[in-house]
């Protein structure tokens, strides 16, 4: 099936959509059917579970993974072959993350963000095309040409990276009192590169099917990064190794496998070259972890264990119960109730043995910290950061996540003093399948729920929708009222951040959530529940605070372009009586659009077409 391209993007990017990425794409386009249909089956079986008042369930023992002959039985006990863990994936004690690409910037800008990431001593690198990649004009395609020219060694990259490298090594010197980079150029060949495309819930910006339909982003970002970089990758002895996000079901990752064994056949590469991490952000995925691992089958090396994504998807699943009600988030740690139950059951899969007695890696989560601050709050941040990784280390993750190239060299020796390349093989229990299994991924433990939680939560998400508005889809953000306050770090931010702060509040609005503290400025009482005046009033302030706030926090081009968008947003999303299942939509949507009433009109059309039938309006509407 033929393709069509936005606007010049193929004379625009001939370096990007080159002739045999087009080939592999369209060769491509049957998954795209399929696609659509696993994510219509999402919406079904959300709806469905909603209407019968239903908790996720375990899949059926006897029965076969979608999309393969696998036996889920099989599956849980390990009776299938999976990957070998290549050389390069042995030690990832620290994975940075982040796009490679910038706003509205020139290439030699973009390629900065690559040059940080591969000289930071970081030991793996997720280049973003998801989460943290901005999709304001042609940043997606800007990201691969800026991976494209550091993979391929370009005399470009490597002035850029010359400079970086100083750079780096003088704020070194200043923070450790030494630099980090002995050798720059040597140092370019320490960091493993891997890139996360976007979900299968996406459409493609710039790329659709020949009826107009919307192509699959998942598709593209896979494609065009494998086809323009895998002889370099092979040549080197690097793995080609991707992220995959959102994924909810084994038909799901299914879907994936095949999709990764046609590019493989299509490029002709063996069977299994390309790896894969799967993000555990969905909690469907920890009822069927060992039938993901077997549905990718040699493709797979481990799970990730994130955040706030995943408490997301719990407070999404459970949208109909109105005893499910979470509290602040800050109290929603990886200790807290169903978030630990879910990195136990993540653990457990990870070091179940396949028929070759192979074990998966498991890489714990993020570490959002940047140390840039008061003394007192970088000394008080960076305690939190290594405490955090201290914990998961003794649980048995084989490494973390960090969101900024400073943070590699203050995490990073929590896993030198230990040693051991990973934790493969680490003596867990094996996963049972219980109906108290399956009661506690929804576990709920006492917090605090309270006015100054709701308001981090409201202006965060605001600031959030306009950072995305402006192309930066990762952006360091903290509440208003610490505005000026050195003593409160900013944390690096991506979308799962608007999606939890969004979905939390609408749960305490929806479901008469109770305040357990008072609260004079506001008049609240403990006991008092969040109503609809309430969440309004904290709106109002909150969005006044941004209003009012320095062009250091909140640009000031953006109070009168996307910010007022960004409420519009929020205020729909909080008030939907159905809970829409992806404030991504509401941004995407809007995207490139600073009209304030023809964001309005198509917020409503979203809004409205998810009501009336479950449609997702995903399409890029100004293709």
């Amino acid at each position: 099936m033929a393709l069509e391209f936005r606007k010049t993007v193929r004379a625009d990017y001939p370096d990007v959509i080159t002739d045999d990425a087009v080939r592999v794409m369209e060769a491509l386009t049957r998954f795209d059917v399929a696609r659509k249909q696993v994510m219509a089956a999402r919406i079904e079986r959300r709806a469905g579970r909603a209407s019968r008042k239903e908790r996720i369930g375990f899949l059926d023992a006897n029965g076969t993974i979608a999309r393969t002959s696998i036996k889920v039985r099989d599956a849980r006990e390990g009776n299938f072959v999976g990957a070998e863990i290549p050389r390069d994936l042995k030690r990832q004690w620290i994975q940075g993350t982040g796009p490679a690409a910038r706003p509205g910037a020139p290439v030699e800008i973009g390629l900065r963000n690559v040059a940080y990431a591969l000289l930071s001593g970081a030991d793996g690198w997720m280049f973003d095309g998801e989460d943290a990649l901005g999709q304001v004009s042609t940043m997606s395609l800007d990201n691969q040409r800026n991976l494209k020219l550091a993979i391929h060694r370009d005399p470009k990259f490597l002035a850029v990276a010359e400079n970086v490298a100083a750079e780096m090594n003088k704020w070194a010197a200043g923070f450790f009192g030494k630099p980090t980079i002995a050798d720059w150029r040597t140092q370019l060949h320490f960091t493993t590169k891997i890139f996360r495309p976007r979900g299968l819930h996406l459409d493609d910006r710039h790329v659709r099917n020949a009826d107009r339909s919307g192509f699959s982003a998942s598709i593209v970002d896979a494609t065009l990064y494998i086809a323009n970089n895998h002889k370099q990758l092979i040549d080197a002895g690097a793995s080609i190794v991707l992220y995959l996000p959102k994924i909810q079901t084994a038909e799901e990752a299914a879907l994936w496998n095949d999709i990764l064994s046609s590019i493989e056949q299509q490029l002709g590469i063996p069977a299994g070259t390309i790896k894969v991490y799967v993000l555990v952000e969905q909690i469907e995925v920890c009822y069927q972890l060992m039938e993901i691992r077997a549905a990718l089958g040699l493709h797979f090396v481990g799970f990730n264990t994130g955040r706030w994504d995943y408490i997301n998807s719990v407070s999404d699943a459970v949208a109909w119960d109105d005893d499910f009600i979470n509290p602040n988030i800050d109290a929603i740690t990886m200790t807290y109730g169903y978030m630990r139950v879910y990195e136990d059951r993540v653990r457990r899969a990870c070091n179940t043995p396949d028929l070759k007695g192979q074990f998966t890696l498991w890489q714990g989560g993020m570490e959002p910290n940047i140390p840039v601050g008061s003394e007192a709050g970088v000394a008080a941040g960076m305690k939190r950061a290594t405490a955090g990784a201290e914990r998961e280390q003794r649980e048995g993750a084989s490494g973390k996540w960090v969101a900024h190239w400073k943070m590699v060299h203050i995490v990073r020796p929590v896993w030198e003093k230990v040693g051991d390349a990973n934790q493969l093989g680490r003596s867990f229990p094996r996963l049972t399948y219980t109906e108290k299994d399956a009661a506690d991924l929804t576990l709920l433990e006492p917090a605090p729920r309270t006015i100054r939680g709701a308001r981090d939560l409201m202006s965060v998400a605001i600031q959030y929708g306009n950072a995305f508005g402006q192309g930066m889809q990762a952006a360091a953000l903290k509440p208003a009222d610490f505005f000026g306050n050195e003593d409160v770090l900013y944390l690096m931010e991506d979308m799962a951040t608007g999606e939890i702060r969004l979905s939390i509040l609408w749960e305490w609005l929806h479901k008469g959530a109770k305040l357990t503290a008072a609260d004079d400025e506001t008049g609240v009482k403990e006991g008092d529940t969040f109503s609809r005046e309430l969440c309004m009033r904290l709106l109002r302030e909150e969005y006044d605070k941004l209003l009012k706030a320095s062009n250091r926090d909140v640009h000031d081009d953006s109070k009168t372009t996307t910010l007022p968008i960004a409420r519009e947003i929020v205020e729909t999303y909080l008030l939907d009586e159905t809970k829409l299942p992806w404030y991504i939509d509401l941004l995407n949507i809007t995207l490139g659009n600073h009209d304030l009433n023809e964001a309005k009109r198509r917020i409503k059309m979203l809004a409205d077409a998810f009501s009336a039938n479950g449609t997702r309006i995903t399409r890029n509407l100004d293709f």
